[in-house]
């Protein structure tokens, strides 16, 4: 279930955004810094509401901002799943997640479409390819970005069906849980230019 953050991680990439296409603009790289991401993950159930988080492993997407083209991928590692209980922890990477078996979500970028353009910042929308527990998953994720001296701040927030994409639905005749996480990111990161291979 948790799992899902990782793709929340790769809405990061959409700040590149923040820049104003304009006709010949280069190629540009945005690279996350794992220390200053948070992914949060929420799941509601029965008479409560678990929380939880999850760690970035690593993100870069390069983007073109005349065709929206992009590549590149966000990284999250499953096993860092934790809501703060062990016994939950441990039936989650075992039942839902299968983080052994499985120990990497991967979100690979494709486009990026900007919405609006604000006073420092933008809206903007990175569609791509989520991998996870042996599955691929088309998925739009849209993304606030704005400037923030040299680095730029990026938040997503998204839902994930994980039932509908083949995990565990744990719940029972007494215990009913929702069949989709709701995942929220926040971020830094830098844009520079693409460097020419």
């Amino acid at each position: 279930m948790r799992g899902i953050g990782l793709a929340a991680a790769v809405g990061l990439a959409v700040a590149v955004l923040v820049r104003a296409p304009s006709a010949g603009a280069a190629p540009q790289r945005l690279t996350l810094d794992p220390g200053a991401t948070t992914i949060a993950f929420t799941l509601g159930a029965t008479l409560h509401t678990v929380a939880g988080q999850l760690r970035l492993v690593a993100g870069e997407i390069r983007f073109d901002p005349d065709t929206g083209s992009a590549s590149g991928e966000i990284v999250v590692d499953a096993t860092s799943a934790r809501t703060g209980l062990a016994a939950r922890d441990r039936n989650m990477h075992r039942d839902v997640l299968e983080s052994e078996r499985y120990p990497r979500i991967v979100f690979r970028a494709e486009r990026l479409r900007s919405l609006r353009r604000e006073a420092r910042g933008a809206r903007v929308e990175l569609a791509g390819v989520l991998e996870m527990h042996g599955q691929r998953h088309p998925l739009v994720l849209p993304v606030r970005v704005e400037a923030a001296g040299e680095s730029v701040a990026i938040e997503t927030s998204f839902r994930v069906p994980y039932v509908d994409w083949g995990m565990q639905d744990y719940s029972s005749f007494l215990l009913r849980v929702d069949r989709f996480v709701d995942v929220t990111v926040g971020a830094s990161g830098r844009v520079a230019p693409e460097e020419p291979e």
